[in-house]
């Protein structure tokens, strides 16, 4: 993607942090992401279920979609390096 190109990041919900193109990683530098907190029961592999400037927008982003943010970690994504 050339440096006018850009992510839709509503298409990286659903993905996992490790799976993420550079360019689609470069994009979401800087943003918070929500991760559901790891449990032995769930699949070892994480997906980002909201992106945000902050983890306020984050939550607010689950809990309009009816997931409880209390089953999620937010964190700020630094980057694919």
């Amino acid at each position: 993607m050339g440096p006018n190109s850009r992510v839709d990041l509503d298409r990286l919900i659903g993905r996992a942090p490790e799976s993420l193109r550079v360019a689609e990683a470069e994009a979401l530098r800087g943003k918070w992401i929500a991760l559901e907190i790891y449990s032995p029961e769930r699949l070892p592999l994480r997906r980002i279920e909201a992106i945000g400037d902050s983890a306020e927008e984050c939550i607010r982003q689950l809990a309009g979609r009816g997931l409880d943010p209390r089953r999620y970690e937010y964190i700020p994504f630094l980057g694919p390096f």
